[in-house]
């Protein structure tokens, strides 16, 4: 029996840190990539420069302590490093 390994998609939230806020979308930054991000789902949060939002699909879910965010992003450092590991990327295709 050949066995087959299929790549598996996932869509994950990430931390982002707000650049700039006007209450109802702000300017966030995560690895060097700005977004804008919509704020509609926190309506009752202040949302301020240097704030860590969680972001999925364009929508801040929730705000975050920087160490939050930090645990989060070693976590998904490790989860590619280890991706990686076991299936490398094609270079040059």
């Amino acid at each position: 029996m050949r066995e087959s390994r299929e790549s598996i998609a996932v869509c994950l939230a990430v931390p982002m840190e707000v650049l700039t806020s006007d209450g109802v979308s702000a300017r966030c930054t995560a690895w060097g990539v700005e977004r804008d991000v919509s704020l509609l789902l926190l309506p009752d949060e202040d949302v301020r420069r240097g704030d860590m939002l969680m972001v999925h699909l364009g929508h801040a879910m929730h705000k975050l302590d920087p160490q939050q965010a930090h645990e989060i992003w070693a976590l998904y450092d490790e989860m590619l490093a280890a991706a990686e590991a076991t299936d490398p990327p094609v270079r040059g295709a």
